[in-house]
């Protein structure tokens, strides 16, 4: 699943997406030719730090590009998004994924998304992306992001979403330490065995630079391995930036490993 920033203030690739039409369709071109089969359209920075955007900003940078690759590129499009309303126009464009990082907390998406059909991710976070990196702190964090996941995947159960539909994300630098990163790493499969296809991003974080001592654009080795790792441990999908990079290594995994 290769990423799309549409904003101006992401991490690793904000405001590298001039948002028009031959921009878009560009970018999403060239994922696909690097063997992306999802992109993943976001509209509002979850960097440490970032705050929220308006829902018409959000829908002016995601629903042109999602209507625009839908009708020109053969590849899914996953949306990045939070907000209810962003979800709903993007159902009806033709969106065949909601990836939402905040589990579906807002009020009124579970409500949309319970009239969709489409795979529904839901991440753990700890805190927000204002204030997550503060201080992070867990008794047990495999258990405590397990309950937290489980207690949304009953919550959707409650709106009528079934249980094969969802797709659990651990949420690797969402309020989380590099030790707290390394646990979950280690657990993926742990999500495997309760009955859950699992969504792995790591690409270009934090934790791949505290390990690496690498800056952000020198990221794309270390990111790449950690993607080919999680997909060994049995991750169905890996969001990353570095699509060419990541199939290779996951090629060569697959025939050494």
């Amino acid at each position: 699943m290769a990423v799309m920033n549409l904003t101006p203030d992401s991490f690793s690739d904000g405001g590298q997406i001039d948002l028009t039409q031959d921009a878009v369709l560009a970018r999403a071109i060239a994922c696909v030719a690097e063997g992306a089969t999802w992109l993943d359209l976001g509209g509002e920075s979850t960097r440490p730090g970032a705050e929220s955007v308006s829902e018409a900003e959000e829908q002016a940078r995601v629903l042109p590009a999602l209507e625009w690759i839908k009708a020109r590129v053969d590849v899914k499009v996953s949306l990045d998004t939070s907000t209810p309303s962003v979800m709903q126009a993007g159902l009806a464009l033709g969106a065949d994924m909601i990836n939402d990082v905040r589990a579906l907390t807002r009020p009124g998406a579970l409500e949309v998304c319970a009239q969709s059909e489409v795979p529904l991710v839901l991440m753990h976070m700890q805190g927000t992306p204002l204030n997550m990196q503060a201080a992070p702190e867990y008794q047990d964090v495999v258990g405590e992001v397990m309950a937290f996941l489980q207690a949304r995947v009953a919550a959707c159960a409650d709106a009528g979403i079934g249980k094969e539909r969802l797709v659990l994300d651990p949420g690797f630098g969402f309020g989380k330490s590099l030790e707290h990163n390394r646990s979950l790493f280690a657990s993926i499969d742990a999500f495997q065995r309760a009955g859950f296809d699992t969504l792995i991003g790591v690409s270009r974080k934090r934790m791949i630079g505290d390990i690496t001592g690498q800056p952000v654009e020198g990221r794309a080795v270390g990111s790449a391995v950690a993607a080919a790792l999680a997909a060994k441990a049995g991750a169905r999908w890996v969001r990353v930036h570095d699509v060419a990079a990541t199939r290779d290594a996951i090629a060569v995994m697959n025939s050494l490993g």
